[in-house]
Parts: structure tokens; C-alpha cells; sequence
């Protein structure tokens, strides 16, 4: 298959899954604190790695994910009404802390630099 079509359906997963996320899961498990952050499909469209970005602590992020894995049946049959493809993947989920980490170095840089302002207008 072809990496641009590839590509597409990677994309075309992320946006069905988000919005069967918010609009239908019903599990206290997963809040609304939940995002994809990406989908990797395999060559042969048989399996789909989701990473999945959850704001919490651990606690609640193990919640999160035991409560996706017990509806991933579920979000392959609604993947299944809304996509017109042949196989509808099997869903793995991982999670991802990039947006996280994100989030922390942009603090610590902005640490950082205030830090240097404060150096910068010290009277020596």
C-alpha cells in the first residue's frame, strides 16, 4: 500500500477514535482528559498502535488506560460503521507522555530565562 494512503487512514482512525472517545464512552474511567496523539498502522492493516496522551497522575492515567483497553471492542465496531475500509485493525493502546514532557521543558526554559532576566537587571 501506499505511504500516502497509509497516512490518510492513520489520520482518518485519530479523528473517529477522539470523537467516539468524547461522544460515547460512557466509562468514568476515561474522562475527557484523554487525547490520541497519534496512530501507527501496520503493513498489513491488521493492527493499529493508538498513543493515547492522559492529564492526571498515575493513578488516574492506569484507570484511563484499563478503561480503553476494556472498550477497544467496542471502538473497533464503531471504527467499523464509520470507515469504509476492508479490515478494521486491532487496537493496541500505548501511552504517550511527549505532551507532557512538552510541558515541563517549556517550564523549565521559562525558568530559565527568568532567572537570567533577573541576573541581567541585578545591580552588581
Amino acid at each position: 500500500m501506499s505511504y500516502q494512503r497509509t497516512r490518510r487512514i492513520e489520520e482518518e482512525i485519530r479523528k473517529s477514535l477522539s470523537r467516539i472517545i468524547i461522544q460515547q464512552i460512557k466509562d468514568p474511567r476515561v474522562g475527557n482528559l484523554v487525547s490520541i496523539v497519534r496512530v501507527e498502522l501496520s503493513k498489513d492493516y491488521k493492527f493499529a498502535k493508538v498513543y493515547v496522551s492522559v492529564f492526571g497522575d498515575k493513578t488516574e492515567k492506569d484507570n484511563a488506560m484499563e478503561g480503553l483497553v476494556h472498550a477497544s471492542g467496542f471502538l473497533r465496531k464503531e471504527l467499523g460503521a464509520e470507515l469504509k475500509i476492508r479490515h478494521i485493525p486491532e487496537i493496541h493502546f500505548k501511552l504517550d507522555s511527549s505532551i507532557e514532557q512538552s510541558i515541563a521543558i517549556a517550564g523549565i526554559i521559562k525558568k530559565l530565562s527568568q532567572e537570567k532576566m533577573e541576573d541581567t537587571n541585578d545591580p552588581v
